[in-house]
């Protein structure tokens, strides 16, 4: 007769032990920090419309707490930063229905600087977007967003969009007048969504 009072006995025991390693475990795991987000605003500006525009992708993306924000000029980006972002966004002015050849140089350099060959593509799932700025309504706006998506997609690299069909853009007539505040609002968008994605990756891959 003593044996049943035993047994719930020991099971008591042992599931007050599994209840208390389970709730260590979720102390535990509430305690890490979630890892943050690298996210690289890269951009060619001339006449300083396509970095105002950088400057909002970059408002919009630090709207996200997990977000480390870096901008820089085409010119200034190192391999090493590169390589370790979780997301890049590039901008430019429209020349001639493309990007601008200062861009063009950037991409470039993936290989020929920085090491990004197949079969391994180094930006592989790392997240893109990109933006622009043109003179004219039109003025190849789209195409020049189109050969920046491009140079990502052939990197292997995730590329979302936001604020219009294939990125954020912003007329800029003479290059007289400042980018409007819907413009600004536009990029804004796209790096919230940026750092949004890139976000959901990141987790993806730590688990």
């Amino acid at each position: 007769m003593a044996t049943k009072p035993r047994l719930n006995l020991l099971t008591a025991f042992v599931l007050a032990i599994l209840a208390t390693g389970l709730a260590s475990m979720a102390l535990a795991q509430s305690n890490q920090s979630p890892e943050k987000i690298k996210i690289l605003i890269v951009y060619h500006s001339p006449g300083g419309h396509t970095a105002a525009m950088a400057k909002a992708v970059a408002e919009g993306a630090k709207k996200n707490s997990l977000a480390e924000v870096t901008v820089k000029t085409v010119a200034e980006v190192k391999c090493a930063e590169l390589l370790a972002t979780d997301a890049l966004v590039v901008g430019s002015p429209v020349y001639w229905s493309n990007m601008a050849g200062e861009v063009k140089s950037f991409f470039d350099r993936f290989s020929t600087d920085c090491g990004v060959l197949p079969p391994a593509f180094q930006m592989r799932d790392k997240v893109g977007g990109a933006f622009v700025t043109g003179g004219e309504t039109s003025s190849g706006k789209e195409i020049a967003l189109m050969t920046i998506v491009a140079a990502m997609l052939g990197n292997r690299m995730i590329v979302v969009s936001e604020g219009q069909a294939l990125g954020a853009a912003a007329t800029t007539g003479d290059g007289k007048s400042p980018v409007t505040e819907k413009e600004l609002d536009e990029a804004r968008r796209l790096g919230e969504r940026v750092a949004q994605v890139a976000a959901m990756f990141k987790r993806g891959k730590i688990k």
